[in-house]
């Protein structure tokens, strides 16, 4: 049912299904968005010597959700629980280069996520697939088979019930296997729950631009020379087309280190806006600052940065206490984040404020308005800190004459930096402009951390009460809606001004641009996806990393439609061919094909899969009919329905590529196993597989392309059609959108991320 008149509170929504608490025998349930927001406050001032005081102050900032935490504390603050973490982010240890230290990890990860912590890794600490295990004359299977590993572990936690996991997956660009990593998830749809990302270093950004040799090393051993280029275009291809791996600058982010003096940064969360050390975790809030405008849609509009800083202020305490009463999914994170005590503050709600503003996204203005506000919040977070390390004590690491002498806190005023050193300050870091999707939609939908508005309206289905009964509502942005408010009068979006910008508008340069001012008072790092559109060119696409390198930015995002991404809706042009059938009306009396025997030890006996093809005049042959033969009838069910649904498929698309992926995806929940040397993650993706040797035999696809999607005509993604959207895997609608390094349904709220 579709009502686009209906007045729909995506605020109720998002705080119904993920901050409002259902109450126990001890803590009483939520009855409204400020019963959760009073929970929370008290909670934060339990720590407090004056807690009444700092109670009521936590809850004014909270309460007009002025500012507003990271969904982790909104959801657990005060609620009793005893299994759960408030922290969003954390980096796991250095990974030992041994089964036991491997192991080790999977488990500390597992335990991690249970709580609902997002975990990032680095594999450039283990040696490559080949490389000699001492004692047992054997080679390494390399990072990316264990990678599998860490995959199964938390797609089987998020099966369990628990909050969905994320990862990210970080490799050196110097790592003999960084080929492999580059190219890992495309290979048999693996990987699914990991983001991944290159950790650049400045001498291959160097061999890059000299077109020098480059080594792949591991331990000082080389194991590969190739051209700098080549390892630099492998990656800009797979981004362009992949969408993957992402581009973390590592050693921008341990020059710019506050603690470069006493921690080495390798890997980040898993959308990257918290580069971190081993068992390093952070917590996350955000200044909403659509409630810092004064006069909006007006001559006379101006941002109130007095009430920033006073809002910053109590922000910053209140994040510092959440240290104290978080759970922790592992001591050695409890003792990092105690001796460090990292906040992220951040932003959110910036394209609202300067549609409020009456700016365009990206326009110089705009940059200068944004630089102004993140400079204030960044001065002020580091003053308060320094006055609560006088009341409270100083962050244990705290070395005040290496500490100022750090890049970041060398470019603060000398009046902070002087306070620095002759009193200390309570936290080592304090600002990082995080994803804030969820929380943006509970703050009545205004524009997402400092991302640009992607559309100014679209449709949300809501369940009214069955999955079945459900309605399509109209969702609108918050500034967009105000304007409307303002005018009294209906406008039509061809009649709003001209600074009400998507962004299908900001050029790739606009974003940069926005990112790098930001950057430069922001000690953490920063979440942002830079959407480009499809018809976007290769070698402009290139470009892109290198401005941002050249920029001072400390990572880099961007997003393509591709025919190659699962998921992604692409248009052919009308006048375009069909996907032919086969057209047979009746099968042949004879039919040839080949036979493959599978050996899985989920079976104890082998299974024997025959494909057989038709064949054209012109000896081009075609899959047209499978089936699946074992003594071990365990299974026959399960097997008759296959063999009858893939040969259907055969007979209506004789070149179905995108059948192998889907199957190669399966993963079973038991675990997988290895086969030929390669791990398959179910007997499902093993039938993949052979259905994939059969096409590379018959001449269907070759080893280049035996891992892609067929290429269809794109229509241009400039305008908000359906080739910007992508398939939800929740709803199926096609509703997702790439935005703050990380999948979003805009129709049912899913998020990879969160």
């Amino acid at each position: 049912m579709k009502d686009k008149n209906a007045i729909y509170d995506i605020s109720a929504e998002i705080w119904e299904k993920k901050y409002r608490f259902k109450g126990n025998g001890t803590v009483p349930a939520d009855k409204s968005i400020q019963d959760t927001m009073a929970r929370v406050a008290k909670a934060c001032s339990s720590v407090e010597k004056k807690k009444k005081e700092w109670e009521k102050k936590f809850f004014e900032i909270l309460s007009d959700l002025r500012f507003i935490p990271g969904g982790r504390i909104l959801a657990n603050a005060g609620t009793s629980r005893n299994e759960v973490t408030m922290f969003n982010c954390y980096v796991m240890n250095t990974i030992e280069d041994s089964i036991e230290g491997i192991f080790d990890t999977v488990k500390d990860s597992a335990l991690t996520q249970k709580q609902g912590g997002g975990v990032g890794f680095d594999f450039s600490t283990l040696r490559p697939s080949g490389a000699p295990i001492r004692g047992c004359e054997a080679e390494s299977s390399g990072p990316v088979s264990f990678m599998q590993v860490l995959d199964s572990t938390c797609r089987t936690i998020m099966s369990a019930g628990h909050r969905r996991g994320a990862q990210m997956g970080v490799m050196r660009c110097d790592h003999p296997d960084i080929e492999q990593f580059i190219t890992a998830k495309r290979v048999n749809s693996a990987l699914q729950m990991f983001n991944l990302s290159v950790a650049i270093t400045d001498s291959f950004i160097k061999a890059v631009k000299n077109n020098e040799e480059w080594h792949l090393t591991f331990k000082g051993q080389v194991y590969k020379t190739i051209h700098a280029t080549d390892l630099w275009n492998l990656i800009m291809r797979s981004t362009y087309d992949f969408a993957e791996p992402g581009f973390i600058l590592i050693d921008k982010i341990n020059e710019m280190n506050n603690l470069y003096y006493c921690e080495e940064i390798r890997a980040t969360n898993p959308c990257g806006e918290q580069p971190l050390p081993p068992y390093g975790a952070c917590l996350l809030g955000s200044l909403n600052l659509t409630k810092f405008v004064q006069s909006p849609f007006t001559p006379k509009a101006s941002v109130d940065l007095k009430s920033i800083e006073s809002v910053t202020r109590v922000a910053v305490r209140m994040l510092d206490n959440v240290i104290n009463i978080s759970n922790y999914p592992l001591e050695q994170q409890k003792e990092e984040a105690n001796s460090k005590r990292r906040i992220g503050l951040g932003i959110t709600g910036l394209a609202d404020l300067f549609i409020f503003m009456g700016i365009s996204y990206g326009s110089p203005e705009s940059l200068k308005l944004a630089e102004d506000i993140m400079q204030t919040i960044t001065y002020t977070a580091y003053d308060e800190s320094i006055k609560l390390g006088k009341e409270k004590g100083v962050f244990p690491l705290f070395d005040a004459e290496k500490y100022t002498k750090g890049k970041f806190i060398s470019a603060l005023p000398k009046t902070i930096r002087d306070s620095i050193r002759k009193n200390g300050l309570r936290n080592s870091h304090l600002t990082s402009i995080a994803p804030t999707g969820t929380i943006s939609l509970l703050a009545d939908n205004i524009s997402s951390g400092l991302e640009p508005i992607f559309a100014f309206k679209y449709t949300r289905k809501i369940r009214n009460t069955t999955e079945h009964d459900t309605k399509e509502v109209e969702v609108s942005d918050y500034a967009y809606r105000k304007y409307k408010e303002f005018m009294k009068k209906d406008i039509k979006d061809n009649e709003l001004p001209p600074y009400f910008i998507c962004s299908d508008k900001v050029t790739p340069d606009q974003h940069i641009d926005i990112q790098a001012v930001l950057q430069k008072y922001v000690d953490s790092s920063i979440s942002k996806t830079i959407n480009v559109p499809a018809e976007y060119q290769f070698s402009n696409f290139k470009d892109i990393y290198m401005k941002a390198y050249e920029k001072g930015l400390k990572g880099c995002t961007t997003f393509r439609p591709s025919e190659h991404i699962t998921g992604i809706l692409v248009k052919k042009d009308s006048g375009s061919k069909k996907t032919r059938s086969l057209e047979i009306t009746k099968r042949p009396l004879e039919l040839e094909g080949t036979t493959y025997k599978i050996k899985t030890p989920l079976a104890a006996d082998a299974l024997y899969v025959t494909i057989n093809d038709l064949i054209e005049e012109n000896g081009r042959r075609h899959p047209y009919e499978l089936f699946i033969n074992t003594k071990n009838l365990q299974h026959f069910s399960w097997i008759v329905a296959m063999t009858r649904l893939i040969s259907a498929v055969f007979r209506h698309d004789p070149e179905p590529l995108f059948l192998v992926e889907e199957l190669k995806s399966i993963y079973d929940p038991n675990g997988g196993y290895f086969s030929d040397g390669a791990f398959v993650p179910s007997l499902a993706a093993d039938i993949g597989k052979v259905i994939e040797k059969h096409l590379l035999k018959i001449g269907i696809t070759s080893k280049k392309t035996s891992h892609h999607y067929p290429k269809t005509e794109t229509e241009s993604a400039s305008k908000h059609n359906n080739s910007s959207y992508m398939i939800c895997p929740q709803c199926n609608e096609k509703a997702m959108i790439s935005q703050e390094n990380c999948l979003k349904c805009m129709s049912c709220g899913y998020s990879k991320c969160s």
